[in-house]
């Protein structure tokens, strides 16, 4: 804590973030815990990057989109994990004002971009179902980098907002921070003023990052179930199903628990769930999407095998 010259009014330096427990032996479980999940998450995502770079057979939009994905995931479970391991076993929990302002900048850029990210990988699946003939033309390289760009510009615009918006609350005290890193709505909740104003604001900007891109995503999928219901053999439904039911099974892990943790006002803020509510969007999802990826993925499988040297997979 600090002082403003002339003033009585103290104003928060540093957070304390409270974790999950603060007995000794239950971290030391968590630690071991999440250090698994952590480093399984970075692992499977950076395997499929190396597959995707590696086997030109991939070079696909699919997996040119699937390869950001996976680099966002690593990118968004590494801004939150380290640092809770760290503060599992440290003694000090404590993070700095201007680390906590960094740290909810960056989680909530990749977050947004991931959201906005769905909605491309949507059109992907749309392109190569409803439009098999024209997918390369439709989906050129140029528009592929175009759309994953305008996604990262998106994210990292919207963040920038609210990050600004939160972090220029004045925070007198408490500054113990009832969670595993610095999220938003935890962070507001301590600020010493009416923050109903902020949370409009946030509304309408979660109008935009996650409403605009679920309607998005269903009116693709929408289009999507017709095509297949006009495919005659069964075994033709069946493929173009499973090409889209690891994206919809990412997908609703994702947007569930992050709209509820975003969408809902802060009187129904209750700390504890909402830890456990960000596990599944943060930790799991990055997790879950290597996978669901790789072990449904023939393509997949037999980059693999190829680059250990088994040949390919029939």
């Amino acid at each position: 804590m600090w002082m403003i010259p002339g003033q009585n009014q103290s104003w928060v330096s540093e957070f304390i973030l409270l974790g999950f427990s603060s007995d000794p032996t239950t971290n030391s479980i968590l630690f071991i815990v999440f250090l698994l999940i952590y480093l399984t998450s970075v692992m499977g995502n950076g395997l499929i990057i190396l597959l995707v770079c590696l086997d030109t057979q991939l070079h696909t939009p699919m997996y040119f989109f699937l390869c950001i994905l996976s680099l966002l995931d690593m990118g968004y479970v590494t801004t939150t994990m380290p640092q809770m391991l760290v503060h599992l076993l440290a003694k000090s929990q404590t993070i700095s004002f201007a680390g906590c302002w960094i740290q909810m900048y960056v989680f909530g850029a990749l977050g947004i971009t991931e959201c906005t990210f769905f909605v491309v990988m949507a059109y992907d699946r749309y392109v190569a179902i409803c439009h098999p003939l024209r997918y390369t033309v439709i989906l050129n390289w140029d528009l592929c980098i175009w759309l994953a760009a305008g996604t990262w510009i998106c994210g990292f615009l919207f963040s920038l907002l609210h990050t600004f918006f939160t972090m220029s609350l004045p925070y007198c005290g408490p500054n113990r921070v009832n969670h595993y890193f610095c999220e938003g709505p935890a962070v507001r909740s301590l600020a010493c003023m009416d923050t109903h104003l902020i949370e409009m604001v946030d509304l309408v900007l979660s109008v935009f990052v996650v409403v605009t891109p679920i309607a998005l995503i269903v009116a693709s999928y929408v289009h999507i179930a017709k095509a297949i219901l006009k495919i005659k053999s069964t075994q033709g439904r069946c493929k173009a199903f499973s090409t889209c039911a690891s994206h919809l099974t990412v997908v609703s892990f994702f947007y569930g628990p992050s709209t509820y943790i975003y969408m809902r006002p802060n009187s129904s803020y209750s700390a504890e769930r909402d830890k456990q509510i960000s596990l599944f969007y943060n930790a799991f999802t990055a997790l879950l999407n290597p996978v669901v990826y790789s072990l449904r993925n023939k393509d997949i499988k037999r980059a693999f095998l190829k680059v250990v040297g088994h040949g390919r997979v029939d």
